[in-house]
């Protein structure tokens, strides 16, 4: 979001002064100075309207509009000022008129955009929650987990009651409002969630069930939306060692480099699957991720030397 607003900032401020100058040495000057504090205002303005959407959200819809605008107005007048500090010149007063005027129209037209995308978000927010749940809550899988605890009650009650709690932690995420997390969580406890899930599943498959982890521990505090890991991983246990007979490899791999942090699920590939829960959950992910970091995140999935990979790159 942000990526794209100062984007568009800087290129209508570009066109306007590619227009005014008369050659591109004038152009080149001007748009140095100018995108600094152009950069400075618009980044002010997304700060101080993001950190005061709750108010904003109380007030009467005309406040909505006039409060954003009339800061649009301020910012640009204080980067008008950063403009003079840069350049060591004085603004006449209808560059500085000018200026406001400006960023007031900015402002009504970043405002306008997001709105528009609050609104064409919503649907999209309660879709991807739908598929969430309904991706969680399969039936299949809690029957088998229960079946599973209560033939360890007798012959093993301590890892039955083991079982029970690794279930209940996964149904309480599954079903938590996601409200609370609008930031998101931690890489590390989206890894512990995957780690319950499999040692469910372990008892399952037994020794068909393969997991290797390579974590780096350097990514463990990476933001990521709920429930990311594990969908993942339950596509690598259905698609890649429940169709074969003789199991099959899940690898969970996460690696910090520079500013970005790499998440890699990788699994066999098993048998074709009738089912379209695999691409339903990367749906899903790929969607929570870009409402999340937006451009920021990027996901990869597809076939590779014989194994099916799922690769998310994302801010550290």
């Amino acid at each position: 979001m942000v990526l794209r607003a100062v984007l568009g900032v800087q290129l209508s401020l570009s066109l306007g002064l590619a227009m005014a100058c008369e050659t591109p040495a004038q152009w080149a000057w001007a748009m140095g100075g100018a995108s600094v504090a152009s950069l400075s205002a618009v980044l002010a303005w997304l700060l101080i309207v993001c950190a005061a959407k709750r108010v904003l959200s109380r007030l009467p819809e005309w406040a909505q509009w006039a409060l954003p605008i009339a800061l649009g107005a301020i910012c640009a007048h204080g980067g008008a000022l950063l403009l003079e500090a840069v350049e060591l010149g004085r603004l006449g007063v209808l560059q500085r008129v000018a200026a406001v005027l400006a960023g007031a129209l900015a402002a009504a037209v970043l405002l306008s955009w997001l709105k528009l995308r609050e609104r064409a978000q919503a649907p999209a927010d309660a879709m991807a929650r739908l598929v969430e749940l309904q991706s969680r809550i399969r039936p299949h899988f809690l029957f088998n987990t229960l079946n599973t605890a209560i033939a360890l009650v007798r012959v093993d009650p301590n890892r039955a009651e083991e079982v029970l709690e690794d279930l209940a932690e996964l149904f309480r995420v599954a079903l938590e409002d996601a409200g609370p997390h609008a930031e998101g969580v931690r890489l590390a406890q989206e890894v512990e969630l995957a780690r319950r899930y499999l040692a469910i599943e372990q008892l399952r498959f037994g020794d068909r069930l393969r997991v290797r982890w390579q974590l780096d521990p350097h990514a463990a505090d990476a933001r990521v939306p709920p429930l990311l890991l594990q969908p993942l991983v339950e596509n690598a246990v259905r698609h890649g060692v429940e169709p074969n007979d003789g199991g099959g490899d899940v690898d969970i791999v996460t690696r910090a480099h520079g500013g970005e942090v790499e998440i890699r699920v990788v699994n066999t590939v098993g048998l074709p699957s009738r089912g379209q829960g695999h691409g339903l959950a990367l749906r899903n992910v790929r969607q929570r991720l870009r409402l999340m970091h937006d451009v920021a995140a990027r996901l990869e999935a597809g076939p590779g030397d014989g194994r099916f990979i799922v690769r998310i790159v994302l801010p550290r």
